[in-house]
């Protein structure tokens, strides 16, 4: 399943995201705030993104079958593609809709002024109590990397994924104050319109990115460099003298395919052989503990 941060994080938002929606959609049925209903579908859909998410992490712990020989792993990768798909149509979609329709039919907020503009102020509050969260579980996880390279290289979907869609949802909120701010202020509907639009592109933006970085990981992303340098020292030892090529895929987040050959001496026995690759597995477990599918091909290296 996600790792403990990871499922803290999706829990927190989870928590927050269904909270707002109720609260939102309440203002939106006093209001008829275009900005409100954007908002309240976005949380509603992010609230079922958590779901989805931690859905992916139950059915990923599976055990492998003769159907699927490697396991059920890359179902996270699968899900949190979902939510891609969910945020990008439920979320983005739906928002420049309604944007559409209140810009050609725009209405002032003339009941209930002071409902939208503390929902929204609360909802930023518990916002970035959840964004906090996955920030913090996030930086126990990405090291000294930075915030894009984190998002672009982790192999677990789910903080990214949620740090992504706290990011949105905080800066919608943003977005949605403006926008029935400036409405209260000049009675003009359509700078409602506006900031439900703002929401609706923010969120298309999001869905695209995770959708680029799930895909990648559902056709099978490598180790990372980091993890095949350590990879290939730890295979060379007593019986191995070199790496002649290796490739490595992962089948999830926490299990890595490693298929390597490699160069052996050519005057030991079977039982020396099979001896130096037994070692070789034992050395590579060690020095990476997510390498649990090892395939190892011994050879001699051709001297021409």
């Amino acid at each position: 399943m996600a790792t403990e941060g990871g499922t803290r994080a999706i829990v927190a938002a989870l928590v927050a995201n269904f909270g707002i929606a109720v609260t939102k959609f309440v203002a939106f049925v006093l209001t008829s705030s275009s900005s409100m209903l954007a908002e309240s579908i976005h949380s509603l859909a992010d609230a079922g993104n958590q779901l989805l998410l931690l859905v992916g992490g139950k059915r990923s712990q599976r055990d492998a079958t003769p159907l699927h020989p490697f396991g059920y792993g890359r179902e996270r990768y699968l899900y949190a593609f979902i939510v891609s798909i969910v945020l990008f149509n439920l979320g983005g979609m739906f928002a420049l809709y309604e944007a559409y329709h209140k810009w050609q039919h725009p209405e002032p907020i003339d009941t209930w002024q002071w409902v939208p503009v503390v929902v929204l102020v609360v909802a930023i509050g518990l916002e970035s109590f959840s964004l906090r969260t996955a920030v913090v579980e996030s930086n126990r996880e990405r090291g000294g990397q930075s915030w894009v390279r984190f998002v672009r290289s982790a192999k677990a979907p789910e903080l990214p994924v949620v740090l992504l869609e706290d990011i949105g949802a905080l800066l919608g909120l943003i977005f949605a104050l403006f926008g029935v701010s400036m409405t209260l202020a000049t009675q003009d509907g359509r700078w409602d319109a506006l900031g439900t639009a703002m929401i609706g592109v923010l969120l298309v933006l999001i869905a695209v990115v995770l959708a680029i970085e799930m895909r990648s990981l559902l056709l099978g992303e490598g180790a990372t460099p980091d993890a095949v340098s350590r990879i290939e020292r730890a295979l060379v030892g007593e019986g191995v003298s070199s790496v002649i090529h290796m490739r490595t895929q992962h089948l999830g987040p926490d299990e890595l395919l490693v298929a390597a050959k490699i160069e052996i001496d050519g005057t030991g026995s079977a039982a020396d052989v099979a001896l130096a690759i037994n070692a070789a597995e034992q050395r590579v477990r060690a020095a990476e503990p997510v390498a649990r599918v090892i395939y190892l091909e011994p050879a001699l290296r051709n001297k021409d």
